[in-house]
């Protein structure tokens, strides 16, 4: 006498079939790249760097963290009228939306869902035509659980940091600590 699988059972493999591929689907940041710039792989690690400053606009909290190279040189005083930040500095920019701490005995907001990270790399060889800076940004879609580029080519955000060129092109300041 042969028995023929529960159904149970049958949904079980199926289900563990579908939630495995999902899993083997997911995305690899780091196989993303700005056309003709910037790739995510080339700020591996960026989620362990440095604080630079922390800043809050109408819709949402962004931390900026800088590799050692561009950390080095904000604690030499940088950014600072006539000096420049030398290549390899890289910095990243975590946006994310932000909620109340319920928790908290004071008012306080939080990081709530990621936006999207945005990448800064000083190499005057790579990017001459923008003094040597390249910029990326990378929004992040919750639902999906995946990032995609929102910006075309390297040279995207130089226009808008060209208002800070006496700083090296770069708006954030290193505080007081």
């Amino acid at each position: 006498m042969t028995r023929s699988p529960s159904p149970v059972i049958v949904i079980i493999v199926v289900l563990a079939g579908v939630l495995g591929s999902a899993a083997l689907a997911a995305q690899d940041k780091y196989t993303l790249q700005v056309p003709n710039g910037l790739a995510f792989s080339d700020f591996r690690g960026y989620e362990n760097w440095e604080d630079v400053a922390v800043s809050q606009t109408e819709h949402g909290i962004k931390v900026v963290v800088a590799n050692p190279t561009m950390m080095a040189a904000y604690r030499d005083g940088l950014p600072a009228e006539g000096k420049l930040f030398p290549d390899g500095s890289k910095v990243a920019k975590i946006e994310w939306t932000f909620k109340r701490n319920t928790v908290s005995p004071y008012f306080v907001n939080v990081p709530d869902a990621l936006k999207s990270v945005s990448f800064i790399e000083k190499d005057l060889r790579r990017f001459p035509n923008t003094h040597g800076w390249a910029y990326a940004q990378f929004t992040y879609d919750p639902v999906t659980d995946t990032f995609a580029p929102n910006v075309e080519g390297a040279g995207c955000g130089y226009a808008c940091h060209t208002t800070v060129a006496a700083k090296d092109y770069i708006f954030t300041a290193y505080p007081k600590r």
